[in-house]
């Protein structure tokens, strides 16, 4: 049995189709990663899953319960980290576990085992008194994990949980979702940040637009783009006028170019990067720095959407 299972999902709000018929499945006791630009549909995929949006086609299954005909038991094996802090500014980070423990009907002895033991996952201990409302945004994250932890769900999932916070926390979420999945805990994260996915992954789906177009490995996803390498350039100028023809030079297999950057996916960068450099010394151009990476996550992105994956 897998331990999420999402069949056919679809969300459309009017004539906007958020989420078109998206599959996937992860497996227990890994972390799969929902890896995309920001509207690409992650986070309306999660809210189905996690039963803030009903869909308007297809199912999901957490630990083989339908989030459609079984949402009960579906959330009882599901822990959701929202985007969003859900958290009570006014209360200390132990009272906020407390009351989230409650709604998971835990009291008396075990409450205050869980709260504990929880606090103690975050690395908060030592700040469990303290009011929420005065912590950094990276400890309002970890105690937003931690609120999800509080009846030991099979399942975890977390929407987005670096966003905007400093570089510390960020390293603190992702160890604590490394020793979550190391103790046996399903996780599905998603990140717009293809370092995370990298880092964190056994599966990445990556989302565009409301759709998965792939799914596999790390190192598998890297195969699509094969020996294709990726150089990034800046300019002094516009460069509008020159990309039809950096667009012909042979060996160029795919250009995004976005805010006074543009992204190149070539065969071999040894032969093609002197044409780019020609090109743009005839257009008048003047390149001010050259980057040339190895195939990654990005690389893969460009290569199936013509575009640079980026925040926006």
């Amino acid at each position: 049995m897998n331990a999420i299972e999402v069949k056919n999902l679809k969300k459309s709000f009017g004539s906007i189709h958020a989420v078109q018929g998206v599959d996937f499945v992860a497996h227990q006791g890994e972390i799969l990663s929902l890896l995309g630009p920001n509207g690409a549909g992650k986070s309306t995929t999660i809210s189905m899953l996690s039963g803030l949006l009903a869909p308007s086609e297809g199912d999901a299954f957490i630990m083989g319960h339908s989030v459609t005909r079984q949402s009960k038991s579906a959330k009882e094996s599901l822990g959701v980290v929202p985007q969003e802090i859900a958290l009570y500014p006014d209360l200390s980070a132990r009272e906020n576990l407390v009351f989230w423990g409650k709604m998971y009907d835990l009291r008396g002895s075990k409450l205050k085992q869980r709260v504990d033991e929880v606090l103690e996952i975050i690395g908060l201990t030592d700040r469990q008194k303290d009011h929420v409302g005065k912590f950094s945004g990276g400890m309002k994250r970890r105690v937003n994990i931690a609120a999800a932890l509080m009846h030991k769900p099979n399942v975890i999932i977390m929407d987005e949980p670096t966003v905007g916070i400093d570089p510390q926390s960020r390293r603190h979420i992702l160890d604590n979702v490394k020793d979550l999945n190391r103790q046996g805990m399903t996780v599905l994260y998603t990140t717009h940040y293809m370092e995370e996915a990298a880092e964190l992954s056994d599966h990445i789906a990556i989302m565009d637009q409301g759709k998965v177009i792939a799914y596999g490995t790390h190192t598998e996803l890297i195969r699509m783009v094969g020996e294709q390498t990726r150089i990034d350039l800046t300019f002094n100028a516009e460069v509008e006028a020159i990309i039809p023809r950096w667009k012909e030079i042979e060996g160029v297999t795919s250009l995004d170019a976005t805010d006074g950057k543009v992204t190149v996916l070539v065969d071999d960068s040894n032969r093609v990067l002197p044409r780019l450099i020609e090109v743009a010394a005839d257009g008048g151009v003047r390149i001010l720095s050259v980057d040339i990476q190895e195939p990654n996550l990005e690389s893969v992105f460009l290569h199936l959407t013509g575009r640079a994956l980026r925040d926006s």
